[in-house]
């Protein structure tokens, strides 16, 4: 069948910003194929993407508004029209907010998808009146974008197409979850480019790495100082940068001498020899740059680690260089988080400061709320009670830490109303579900941070059933409760606004398809860093000032063999996990061609320890932790250390049906993760890698 339409867009899937084509027949999408005129992934898609369809037009999408009928998770609901079920939320949480407060209602998004979706929730609870907004931003990008610009003033990418001399690739899935990343790696190693792998999974057939270090996880930041200190004492650093464009190397000098090879070799398990030829192929091998991932910002380390890393590409003057780490002009748009987009001025600084971790005393530029907050306000009200939460695209029974006591938070809500697109675990809590469109169904600009500075256009191509965007479910909501003023009549009147600063309508957006900031080569030489100093700061007297630790220091995580030696002796692994390709966080398990690529969650372990437990592959084993136990299929490797194992993420089985809420607690990792402190105490990032477990089969 031939197309009457062929609509250029951009994949919502996951946040990364692949180019496709819609081919559109009758109204009715039927093929998607990648854009190959797009900057970023040049026309290939990965699995996901190429699942466009299945998720469209799956036959379990929520297509109409639901109300509970009978008892939270009895799987039993009423369809109900749009205006019934958006005035049901706006009563509850109008009655909330009158009887307890506006701070009572909590308003959570989930991940980013490259949109401005989680933008128009901000802009809700702040004219609603709360300062309780939460996501991922915690352990999600944000500790490393924080620390870049502390560090030095803006958030740095690597230049991959000049090519780079060496490439550090460091706890970041990219083949799986960056696929044209890994594709722009791909083709620099191709051209010469020496590559160096730190993860402690060895992915088979991945990478051709020249070195492959496989740390403790949670360990890194303590490598990061070992390999500063063997950088430093061998004087392999820039001096001239140092000399000329950093403040506090002095300081840092003095600290790195802690952080031996030899003591480091200890705390990350990387052999001291190993250590100090990674710090001498980084700073050798330049121009350089470093791929970080989401795995640096999962533990109490999170952000003085992406500061470690900061500081290693400062000092070896690979900033602002090609083929190193660039800073890039933004596109011309208004920036996401910005005062003027969230309506930041509607809530006053002394209701802003009742957030429910305004306690955990974060860094002074952090506004969100903690999600493992959010859940202790709900069970135990304190500091307050929180009595409404809306949810918008999160699953948090899956992505929420100590999943039990989430779980518990949920059912001890006075009201819940979740937004999505299929029925999750979470979503069957609720007391009314509101379907949501897919990325074919709405108007939107995607700004991807990751790779190149772009913004790129995605065109509404088709609807399905009732499904509303989440800025229409918003508007509608805000028109219910008294605050229609503060929403545009139309999406694309709300895009038009994003877009002024560039001259354009979304209208001529459309035809012009990607807005580009250009690369910028040491502008530091003309302008200074954007610091206080006007150079990068390898010490932060900002920092100091604000009570943090001006230069990273390593601390031990929680429940490890080091912190805790009398819980090893019962739990005697230690695990880690790591995103699959097929799966974007706890989404797809629904989709018929991704769950036949990997049906079933999968521990991987490594031959010896499971010869020594009697496991063989293919059992079904448990995992358990102080907080409780889970079950996976075992899946044997070389390829990680004998004493640590990897945990599927974010399983659940919607085959199960809303009896078991969809097999919420069978294998989901979150059973197992803690809520409690210590967190980092920078952006308050749980610990959830690197802690004691055992494994036995079932």
């Amino acid at each position: 069948m031939a197309a009457d339409k062929l609509v250029r867009s951009t994949c919502g899937i996951c946040q990364i910003g692949c180019g496709i084509l819609a081919h559109v027949d009758k109204g009715r999408v039927i093929r998607i194929e990648g854009d190959p005129q797009s900057p970023l992934n040049k026309g290939a898609l990965c699995p996901k993407g190429l699942a466009s369809l299945e998720y469209l037009y799956h036959p379990d999408r929520l297509r109409r508004p639901l109300k509970r009928l009978g008892e939270r998770g009895e799987g039993k609901w009423l369809p109900v029209s749009w205006d019934e079920a958006l005035d049901t939320v706006a009563v509850e949480l109008a009655k909330a907010r009158d009887k307890h407060g506006a701070e009572s209602v909590v308003f959570i998004r989930g991940s980013f998808k490259g949109g401005f979706q989680g933008e128009y929730l901000a802009r809700f609870a702040n004219v609603f009146g709360s300062p309780n907004i939460t996501g991922m931003a915690h352990l999600c990008f944000v500790p490393r974008t924080n620390a870049s610009r502390i560090t030095y003033g803006f958030y740095a990418i690597p230049d991959f197409d000049y090519p780079p001399t060496g490439i550090v690739v460091w706890g970041k899935n990219l083949p799986e979850t960056l696929h044209h990343v890994h594709r722009r790696v791909v083709r620099a190693v191709e051209r010469g480019a020496k590559l160096m792998i730190i993860d402690p999974r060895k992915m088979e057939g991945a990478y051709r790495a020249d070195l492959w270090l496989k740390p403790r996880p949670g360990s890194d930041l303590a490598l990061a100082l070992g390999m500063l200190n063997v950088i430093i004492n061998q004087g392999l650093y820039d001096k001239d940068f140092v000399e000329q464009w950093t403040v506090g190397f002095d300081q840092l000098r003095a600290h790195v001498q802690d952080y031996t090879p030899e003591r480091v070799a200890n705390i990350t398990w990387v052999p001291a020899e190993m250590i100090e030829q990674a710090a001498r192929f980084y700073a050798a091998n330049k121009p350089g740059c470093i791929q970080w991932g989401n795995a640096i910002d999962h533990g109490v380390n999170s952000f003085q680690t992406a500061r470690a890393l900061c500081i290693l590409r400062a000092i070896t003057g690979n900033l602002e260089i090609a083929g190193g780490e660039l800073r890039w002009s933004p596109p011309p748009l208004l920036e996401r988080g910005s005062p003027a987009l969230h309506l930041t001025e509607k809530i006053s600084p002394q209701l802003r400061q009742r957030r429910v971790t305004t306690g955990d005393k974060l860094l002074p530029i952090v506004f969100y709320a903690l999600p493992q907050g959010i859940i202790k306000a709900i069970r135990y009200g304190d500091p307050y009670p929180v009595r409404a939460a809306y949810v918008q695209g999160c699953n948090a029974l899956l992505s929420y830490s100590n999943a039990q006591e989430v779980y518990q938070a949920l059912l001890d809500l006075d009201f819940l109303a979740v937004a999505d697109m299929f029925m999750t675990p979470t979503a069957s809590l609720a007391d009314v579900v509101l379907p949501v469109t897919t990325y074919l169904e709405f108007d939107s600009i995607v700004a991807p941070p990751y790779s190149l500075a772009v913004a790129l256009v995605q065109q509404q191509v088709t609807r399905v059933g009732e499904c509303r965007s989440d800025y229409e479910i918003l508007r509608d909501l805000a028109r219910k409760l008294g605050l229609g003023e503060y929403f545009w009549d139309t999406e694309e009147q709300g895009l038009d606004y994003i877009l002024a600063p560039s001259g354009i309508t979304f209208n001529q957006f459309r035809k012009i398809g990607v807005l580009a900031g250009s690369k910028q080569y040491r502008t530091y030489q003309s302008q200074g860093f954007p610091t206080s100093s006007g150079k990068v700061e390898l010490y932060s007297d900002q920092l100091k000032q604000w009570g943090f630790d001006p230069l990273p220091t390593y601390y031990e995580p929680p429940e490890t063999p080091y912190s805790d030696p009398e819980l090893a002796k019962q739990y005697p692994l230690i695990f880690t996990n790591w995103k699959s390709e097929p799966y974007r966080h706890s989404g797809g398990r629904q989709i018929a061609s991704l769950r036949s690529s990997h049906p079933e969650p999968i521990i991987m372990i490594h031959p010896e320890t499971a010869d020594r437990l009697g496991i063989k592959e293919g059992d079904w084993v448990y995992i358990e932790t102080k907080r409780g136990r889970i079950r996976q299929r075992a899946y044997l490797t070389t390829g990680i250390d004998p004493r640590v194992v990897g945990v599927d993420y974010a399983w659940w089985f919607p085959e199960k049906g809303a009896s078991d809420l969809y097999g919420w607690a069978e294998s989901n990792i979150n059973i197992l993760t803690d809520d409690k402190p210590p967190f980092n105490p920078e952006m308050g990032s749980p610990n959830l890698r690197g802690s004691l477990c055992k494994v036995y089969k079932v």
